[in-house]
């Protein structure tokens, strides 16, 4: 039996018009937000998600304009998927959500979709300067500065084509999430930002980051303990602290960090390149079934490091071993340059000597001289591979 065309168009059309319809948008304007980044917007956007919560596909809009947002708590659950459509941008006071955890955060929701050209700005600067030497700070510590963005028992969701700038602490901060991807997403604070992870995720599974541009003063991407089956890649990172393990086994039962590949990857002037940090001494967890492949290397830092002896500010007393044990690692066609001499560094715990740790494919070079870099490892039990530069151990 044939149907005519304009049968096929006019289903076309209708299934159009359906799929359109299905979300039902609800405006912060609408609820009393307004764009003129003085008035404090944060209860117009709860409102607006309330609302939009108990609809099945229900959009939270905001619109363009700048919207000043103290601090917002987005919970769930809602009746289905709920998008977040930024299109403007949202403004953090320099005071925003001092003291607590985050300054915009989505709790215990199942199927969010963030998309959107807009801008989350956490206006950090003022809290920066404050924070360079924590313990001259008296009691503004590092701690209690809020994450711009925090997903929180966050399931089935994704956030896609926003930007993050200028965040007081973690500019997104994923915990205790699963099913997450990140793609498209760009981050952006001065290098001498303290603190301010592009990414940092911890006791998540399965989270997917990709595409993205991160420039910042610290890690572009953190994993914390409890980090399970993370898949990175395409990622331009730089200026920023490179991509880390860790910090890991600073307090009792931290789960293991298993399933980690970050590929693809272009590494631009860092202070760090690909890393993983523990504390010493440590309770005992496990790092394992990691991957870093396929990674450009421009004028970086200490380009491969393994550090279980991480002491920031060096404030530790090194009064005993790491007990994390780190094993099966890959370091795969990692090629590029370094600011330094020493282009594979690995210093593993006497006690939890590294294990299978591999190097392939390695190319690095002194930046400017094209001088071959050198490895140095200790308690480690690894093979360098053909074709790698530096050659082995000393």
């Amino acid at each position: 039996m044939e149907f005519p065309i304009s049968l096929f168009v006019f289903l076309f059309i209708s299934t159009l018009y359906i799929n359109v319809h299905a979300t039902e948008i609800f405006s912060g304007t609408e609820n009393g937000a307004t764009p003129d980044g003085k008035i404090d917007c944060s209860q117009a956007f709860l409102s607006t998600w309330e609302k939009a919560c108990k609809v099945d596909g229900g959009t939270v809009l905001v619109p363009s304009g700048t919207y000043l947002v103290k601090s917002a708590l987005f919970e769930g659950p809602c009746n289905g998927q709920t998008v977040f459509n930024v299109i403007g941008t949202l403004k953090a006071t320099p005071a925003s959500s001092i003291g607590v955890e985050s300054w915009i955060e989505f709790s215990h929701v199942n199927g969010l979709v963030m998309i959107g050209k807009g801008v989350f700005d956490g206006q950090g600067a003022s809290t920066w300067s404050r924070s360079v030497n924590c313990k001259a700070a008296g009691s503004f510590s590092c701690s209690n500065r809020p994450s711009s963005v925090k997903l929180k028992f966050v399931t089935n969701s994704s956030i896609k084509d926003v930007t993050s700038m200028n965040s007081k602490m973690f500019h997104f901060h994923l915990n205790n999430c699963d099913d997450v991807t990140m793609n498209r997403v760009s981050i952006l604070a001065p290098e001498d930002s303290p603190n301010t992870d592009g990414i940092h995720v911890g006791a998540s599974n399965n989270v997917q980051l990709s595409n993205l541009n991160i420039a910042t003063g610290d890690d572009c991407i953190s994993l914390g303990p409890g980090s399970t089956n993370i898949n990175i890649s395409d990622v331009t990172c730089g200026p920023g602290h490179g991509i880390s393990i860790g910090s890991l086994g600073k307090y009792p039962n931290e789960k293991n960090v298993v399933g980690i590949t970050i590929r693809n990857t272009t590494l631009s002037k860092t202070n760090n390149g690909l890393r993983i940090k523990t504390w010493a001494p440590s309770p005992p967890s496990t790092v394992s079934d990691v991957t870093f492949q396929d990674i450009i290397l421009n004028d970086v830092d200490n380009p491969i490091i393994i550090d279980q002896q991480y002491c920031p500010h060096n404030r530790c007393n090194h009064q005993g071993d790491s007990k994390v044990q780190i094993k099966s690692v890959k370091f795969i066609n990692i090629k590029g340059s370094s600011s330094c001499l020493v282009g594979v560094n690995v210093v593993c715990s006497k006690s939890m000597p590294c294990q299978d740790i591999e190097f392939s494919g390695l190319d690095i070079t002194m930046h400017g001289s094209g001088q071959p870099t050198t490895a140095s490892c200790s308690n480690v039990k690894g093979n360098f591979l053909s074709n790698v530069v530096p050659t082995s151990c000393s």
